[in-house]
């Protein structure tokens, strides 16, 4: 009896692991830092070596993220510039989502949010502070950098939960 014990239990562990282990890119995460942002917003690609996005969320290093057309929507309306292109450099659409969010809602450019994000130069760095995407940082980072007097945190949270209503409401309608 002992015996079978322990075979089952370490089936039922090989399960719940797998589980979760799947979930990861959809809300299990916690990768961004003290944000608390990161719920699941820096969980690896979960492409299948094709170069392709296996999701909304995910995306590989090698191709274009594949952007539900209702997000892509409210990204080019918040940014002002073609989803795509908005979301180059990001590790997910869900953190574009939200870093598109956080500029609409605290007036910071999305250019120098998204340059500090993922650590790549603006494309027009006389429109953001000195330093501006000198290294990737968290979006509650970024928002203490380039916004010292908002409640980055809290700012981090709300374009988070936006971003994840956006993405819930997309994949309804």
């Amino acid at each position: 009896m002992k015996r079978a014990k322990i075979p089952m239990l370490a089936l039922a562990v090989l399960l719940y692991s797998g589980a979760a282990l799947a979930q990861h890119g959809h809300g299990a995460g916690a990768g961004m830092g003290h944000s608390s942002m990161g719920r699941g917003m820096s969980a690896p690609s979960h492409g299948h070596g094709d170069g392709k996005s296996s999701g909304v969320r995910g995306t590989t290093m090698t191709g274009p993220m594949k952007i539900n057309p209702t997000v892509a929507g409210k990204i080019e309306k918040m940014t002002g510039m073609p989803a795509q292109q908005a979301c180059q450099g990001f590790k997910n659409v869900g953190q574009c989502v939200a870093a598109a969010h956080v500029s609409k809602n605290l007036g910071i450019r999305f250019d120098c949010l998204r340059a500090d994000m993922t650590g790549t130069a603006p494309s027009n760095p006389t429109l953001c502070p000195a330093g501006t995407g000198s290294g990737k940082m968290s979006l509650g980072k970024s928002i203490q950098t380039l916004r010292p007097t908002a409640n980055h945190s809290a700012e981090a949270k709300k374009g988070q939960r936006q971003a994840d209503q956006d993405m819930k409401d997309s994949k309804s309608s």
